[in-house]
């Protein structure tokens, strides 16, 4: 199952650096494409503000 992130975003930076496929994108609040993700959770979890969760 895909992840999203949410407005809770800040745009830290960490999620990118964890994701293993590069599923993540960034903005004023990062995205991530749901083709590309392949749901092994690993940015959820590097998380600090909770921002990121299942689509």
């Amino acid at each position: 199952m895909a992840y999203k992130i949410t407005n809770k975003c800040k745009a830290c930076g960490e999620c990118i650096d964890a994701c293993p496929v590069g599923a993540i994108s960034k903005g004023s609040i990062y995205s991530i494409d749901a083709d590309s993700c392949v749901g092994c959770g690993t940015c959820a979890s590097v998380c600090r503000n909770d921002a990121i969760v299942e689509a």
